[in-house]
């Protein structure tokens, strides 16, 4: 069960929502003192999108499922461990809140709870994403959570600086919102991946290749908001059967363009296990001193 004292605010008003659970059906809600009440879905999260929701196109439910399997298999164990150890350290032993921001189907908080819990820190968390697909997973992963649908781009349903840790692993960044959250003694961690991430499998699949100068523009997005405190290169060699192959291709943005029947025909022919390595960078921040100027 979620904490009911989470720094979350009402997207209409703005003012404190509060979780509570109806006594007659148990059903979870968040309510705010101007009377605006957001039900939970019958798979447990939140939709706090009103009104015309977001222009974005969000992970189908296909792809969810792939990725729920890839990652459920362990195959990004390292980088999870590596991002647990990132941000449990600063975690308040009572009463700290993590905010996973793009949580996806909730792996990565989960390692991040976990580990907190066996460090004998007690955290709570608020997982946000535009993919309803997606946070059905998550509730069910991580009870313990809020999930809310939400866009990224608009002003965070959550508190000034009532955050511990902010997570972003491979979503989009609002600097300036995670500025405005995070407590100063924060950290903001983001994995993106480096070049050479996936070439082999992104080779035959179809995959989108890894951008040039993408450490440069996250540099130049987070100058005012952020200082960066120190960067830890990841690199998992995988070997997988096609299958697997096949959910990590279509479970990223190849799956917006391909449907998942596509990325495995194109595998047929591959030797199987099927070898990638997987390149990812964790770079950890802290608010800067002054915010943005």
């Amino acid at each position: 069960m979620p904490s009911a004292d989470l720094p979350l605010l009402c997207p209409v008003c703005s003012h404190p929502l509060e979780y509570l659970e109806a006594e007659a059906t148990r059903q979870p809600r968040l309510v705010c003192p101007s009377g605006h009440s957001f039900d939970a879905a019958r798979q447990g999260y939140f939709n706090l999108l009103v009104g015309k929701g977001t222009p974005f196109e969000p992970d189908s439910a296909a792809m969810v499922a792939s990725r729920y399997a890839f990652l459920g298999n362990g195959h990004y164990g390292p980088l999870q461990q590596a991002l647990a150890s990132a941000v449990v350290p600063v975690l308040r032993p009572e009463g700290a809140v993590v905010l996973d921001s793009g949580t996806g189907t909730g792996h990565y908080l989960r390692a991040i709870l976990d580990a907190a819990a066996a460090g004998g820190r007690q955290a709570s968390a608020i997982g946000l994403d535009i993919s309803k697909f997606a946070l059905r997973r998550a509730a069910r992963l991580n009870p313990e959570a809020v999930n809310l649908v939400w866009d990224i781009w608009r002003p965070l349903p959550v508190g000034d600086n009532s955050v511990d840790a902010v997570t972003v692993v491979f979503a989009p960044r609002n600097p300036a919102e995670f500025a405005r959250v995070l407590c100063p003694e924060g950290v903001l961690a983001v994995v993106t991946p480096r070049p050479g991430h996936l070439a082999g499998i992104a080779a035959v699949t179809g995959m989108l290749g890894i951008e040039e100068g993408k450490d440069e523009r996250l540099a130049e997005a987070m100058a005012g908001h952020f200082e960066p405190e120190k960067t830890l290169d990841v690199d998992i060699p995988l070997k997988l059967g096609r299958a697997a192959a096949a959910d990590l291709a279509f479970m990223g943005p190849a799956g917006h363009h391909l449907d998942r029947d596509q990325i495995a025909a194109r595998l047929e022919d591959s030797p199987e296990p099927v070898e990638a390595d997987a390149k990812f960078r964790l770079s950890v921040f802290r608010p800067a001193a002054h915010g943005a100027p």
